[in-house]
């Protein structure tokens, strides 16, 4: 083996949850929570999905199979480093053998640093990646989690990752490690047919960006070799299992995504954009994501008076599927000539025209269907302007997980010009 061979990476990883998939899981999780052994769980939850009343199917389900659930509802929409105080201080202070996760990405989330937290010692920065964080490894095991999720969105029941707002920093970062994937996903589709018209397109655009970020990421052989297993890092790069699933979501996302935004109630849509959330958090969970998460991240962490509609409450947020798109098309424009082929070919799983190749073919398919579900139209519209430019790159630049991720070396003068270039995208 020759020394060029030596010194980069071989071989990849690749998990995933068991999954419980179609019309009505949820009113069986709780067989499967018993079947697990769980017997006194921490049902985490928000007030949203509570009065949805997508909280009580669960939690009846879990009754009728002998389980008891502690309900915890005040998960916050995009949590915080505050916000997930507040849930760490609650689970520290009751017994339960587990986690039953009733929400979107937020709640899903919360639920995992709850886990990590009630576990394992130590606080949120030790574990928080670098270098916003120590990026310690939990070192005991922590216990099951299942996660059913209410959003077509983050893919957060399939994932090793959570994130959070760090509120003093004004950016978003996670904790990465494979201890935190959920041990089993139920996914119900009937569940999001109450979704709004806005919540649905945002959602969906994260399941655009983790698909597209997945199947564009460098590739796992590219790599430099990690130092020993346990060195490799959750995010492996694009690999031939993660390519499947990538390609997959991307071309349901074509065929249901303006679908399940025009038309809330068909539950064909739903089922298609759900099944596009799955496998987009399958494939990113192992290959990662890159450029516009990481410019997604200050994007919602610097937000000073937007508030984007749908969403409750009335403080500043761009939720998290509109802060990693708006950037995404000046990304893939950059990142175009890692692989050409590769991102002419998921313009085309997107819909595109296949005669239409180039570095503004998947830039313009991705602005088509933004315009069409109604994503703000660049980051002036989120309350951005040329001032703010450096301040977001400089949040952007400190991703170095997701950074390492991308398919062409970005500096921080790079990441300039792609948010710059980001203020209006048509």
């Amino acid at each position: 083996m020759d020394t060029a061979v030596r010194e980069r990476e071989l071989v990849f990883t690749w998990a995933a949850p068991p999954i419980v998939f179609g019309i009505g899981a949820i009113d069986e999780s709780g067989h499967h929570v018993a079947r697990m052994g769980m017997r006194r769980v921490a049902l985490v939850t928000d007030p949203g999905v509570t009065a949805a009343g997508i909280a009580d199917r669960a939690r009846r389900s879990l009754t009728a199979a002998g389980v008891e659930s502690l309900t915890f509802d005040g998960v916050s929409v995009e949590p915080t480093d505050a916000s997930a105080s507040v849930a760490v201080d609650w689970v520290r202070a009751r017994a339960v053998d587990g986690f039953v996760a009733v929400g979107g990405g937020s709640v899903i989330d919360t639920a995992k640093v709850m886990n990590l937290l009630s576990t394992n010692p130590g606080d949120l920065f030790d574990y928080l990646n670098r270098p916003i964080g120590d990026g310690r490894a939990p070192s005991l095991p922590l216990l099951p989690l299942v996660a059913i999720p209410t959003t077509a969105g983050t893919g957060a029941e399939s994932t090793a990752v959570c994130v959070l707002d760090i509120l003093a920093l004004q950016l978003k970062t996670g904790i990465s490690h494979p201890s935190l994937r959920p041990r089993l996903a139920v996914l119900d589709p009937s569940v999001t047919v109450s979704l709004g018209p806005e919540v649905t397109a945002s959602s969906g655009m994260d399941v655009l960006c983790h698909a597209l970020e997945s199947y564009t990421a460098i590739a796992y052989d590219a790599r430099p070799r990690a130092a020993a297993p346990a060195d490799r890092p959750a995010y492996n790069g694009a690999n031939p299992i993660s390519d499947l699933w990538a390609a997959e979501a991307l071309r349901l996302l074509g065929r249901w995504f303006r679908q399940a935004v025009s038309t809330p109630d068909d539950v064909d849509a739903r089922e298609g954009m759900m099944r596009a959330a799955t496998y987009a958090g399958i494939g990113f969970g192992n290959a990662g994501v890159h450029i516009p998460h990481a410019c997604g991240y200050p994007i919602a962490g610097r937000v000073r008076g937007y508030h984007a509609a749908g969403y409750p409450g009335h403080e500043p947020i761009v939720p998290h599927g509109q802060s990693v798109i708006l950037a995404a098309p000046a990304c893939f424009r950059y990142t175009y000539l890692a692989d050409p082929a590769r991102h002419d070919a998921a313009a085309v799983l997107l819909g595109g025209d296949a005669a239409r190749t180039g570095p503004d073919a998947l830039p313009e398919v991705i602005i088509a269907l933004c315009r069409d579900v109604g994503i703000p139209d660049g980051l002036a519209a989120v309350g951005y302007g040329d001032a703010d430019v450096e301040a977001l790159a400089t949040g952007a630049v400190q991703q170095q997980r997701l950074l390492a991720v991308s398919p062409r070396p970005v500096a921080e003068s790079d990441l300039v010009d792609i948010l710059r270039a980001s203020l209006r995208n048509w």
